[in-house]
């Protein structure tokens, strides 16, 4: 796995959409139930399912509409198992729909939220910049509906929350290898130390894509329930769909000149 840092590849435009996005997916995380408490008691689990009951993309509601008559109220009571989280009657109207939208903004820790902050901050400001501002935001939502639809439709009958903006994110990156496959792209890569290389977007964001692709088969991976690998790949192969009749109007990045592959590259004879 390789870490991106920086691409050499410079914007005309401040990308405040991007900024937003960083911003609004921050300020959400901070808000939910846990974060800034802190704590793992039954209290905090109970009012978490409930905050993700409401606000999180469940694929059984995509697909069959079926919306749950009971739901955690956040409150802990205490049954014949013990104690336990308290369910009941939902206490508002949820629209599957819009629930895809307000999913995207909601993150699980601060791994998962940082991870995906750091990939829209390094390749999302070409891309705001190629589109502009408002078709980049609808650019945005709409890979972000298709991966949660496409995940949704692999796994029809699962009612376990779907979170995260790593759908859209994947589609800014599948627009990025699009778009600008000859730009260079600082990463670290893990051998004995951190190694910094400058590579090629098509490889770093291709590598990316394949251990995806991979991971959401199950292959190689222990965790590839927890994580929507699928909803990754939908959301790669959106963007690249919808940034491919842009390619060709599309500037080539700067060549680099300096440091290439880590160190200094010499003159040419």
């Amino acid at each position: 796995m390789v870490i991106p840092v920086h691409d050499v590849n410079p914007a005309r435009r401040t990308p405040y959409v991007t900024y937003a996005l960083i911003a609004a997916n921050i300020a959400v995380f901070l808000i939910t139930p846990g974060t800034l408490t802190g704590g793992s008691g039954l209290s905090q689990l109970c009012h978490l399912q409930a905050f993700l009951d409401h606000w999180a993309a469940v694929p059984r509601e995509l697909i069959h509409g079926q919306l749950p008559t009971t739901v955690p109220t956040g409150d802990v009571g205490v049954g014949a198992g013990g104690p336990g989280c308290v369910v009941g009657p939902p206490g508002y109207d949820k629209s599957p729909q819009l629930s895809v939208l307000t999913a995207m903004f909601l993150h699980g820790g601060w791994v998962h939220l940082l991870g995906n902050m750091l990939f829209l901050l390094i390749f999302g400001n070409n891309i705001e910049d190629r589109l502009g501002h408002v078709r980049y935001l609808l650019f945005y939502g709409l890979c972000g509906y298709a991966a949660a639809y496409g995940f949704a439709l692999v796994n029809a009958d699962s009612g376990d929350p779907l979170i995260g903006a790593s759908g859209a994110i994947a589609g800014v990156l599948g627009a990025y290898l699009v778009l600008y496959p000859k730009a260079r792209v600082w990463v670290l890569v893990p051998f004995l130390i951190f190694l910094p290389l400058r590579l090629p977007a098509w490889i770093v964001l291709g590598f990316w894509f394949g251990l995806q692709a991979v991971y959401s088969s199950g292959t190689g991976v222990s965790e590839a329930g927890t994580v929507a690998y699928a909803a990754h790949v939908v959301g790669f192969l959106a963007g690249m769909l919808l940034a491919w009749p842009l390619r060709r109007g599309t500037p080539p990045p700067p060549e680099p000149r300096g440091l290439l592959w880590g160190r200094r590259a010499g003159h040419r004879w």
